[in-house]
């Protein structure tokens, strides 16, 4: 059902006894995720520099034209990100769950880049040194190939909304477009993209055995109206 009746729950229910420590819990995981990130993707900078590290073929990569979509890539990123936030932050309900939701997708996506080290793709479009690169490049979404955040968050975030169709349908477009931005740019393996969808289902099923309660209230909403 798309269109549930008025929401009673507010941003300040959060802060009742009912969902305080969830919350404080949700804010530490997602802290911790982000330590988590970026100790993988410093060591990952650092394996890429030893002879090991080498770049293979790619089937797609090796075919497709590079592309500067840096514009797509960085800067539509951030912005995404913000109206994002704004968004999850409309509608107090699915904050919970989405911050830990996400806290899981970074912790494992730290968890794979640190497993096996594949050289960049020759001839990739590099995020450049202006301000909004420096930003990019400081919430380390440069470094590390799988999987593709670009393309799982957003998924993530469509699995979250599933019952509400144009957040679903809006999500799901956003993780095509950066899909195929990555890889004309060359900054991603195909496979990087392509695992994406199969690894933000596998995380959202996790956050819900996880954090029943958390699902549980961005569903009581649903059920109410039916």
């Amino acid at each position: 059902m798309d269109t549930p009746q008025q929401d009673s729950f507010v941003f300040k229910d959060l802060f009742g006894p009912e969902h305080r420590y969830s919350l404080i819990t949700a804010f530490l995981l997602l802290g911790g995720a982000y330590v988590a990130e970026h100790f993988a993707n410093l060591y990952e900078l650092e394996y890429s520099l030893r002879p090991t590290s080498t770049y293979v073929g790619d089937l797609l990569l090796d075919n497709l034209p590079v592309v500067n979509l840096n514009l797509i890539i960085i800067e539509g990123a951030l912005f995404s990100i913000v109206v994002g936030v704004l968004f999850v932050l409309s509608k107090p309900r699915y904050i919970l769950f989405s911050l830990k939701a996400l806290a899981l997708l970074i912790v494992i996506r730290a968890l794979f880049i640190s497993l096996t080290h594949i050289g960049i793709y020759p001839g990739n479009i590099d995020p450049g040194l202006g301000f909004f690169s420096g930003i990019y490049t400081y919430l380390n979404f440069q470094t590390g190939f799988f999987f593709s955040g670009h393309t799982a968050l957003p998924i993530l975030m469509a699995f979250i909304f599933w019952d509400r169709r144009a957040v679903r349908i809006a999500f799901l477009a956003l993780s095509l477009v950066f899909g195929v931005a990555v890889l004309l740019a060359h900054i991603h393996y195909s496979i990087d993209v392509f695992a994406a969808p199969f690894m933000a289902y596998g995380i959202f099923k996790l956050a819900q055995y996880l954090f029943p309660r958390d699902y549980e209230l961005t569903q009581s909403l649903f059920k109410k109206a039916i």
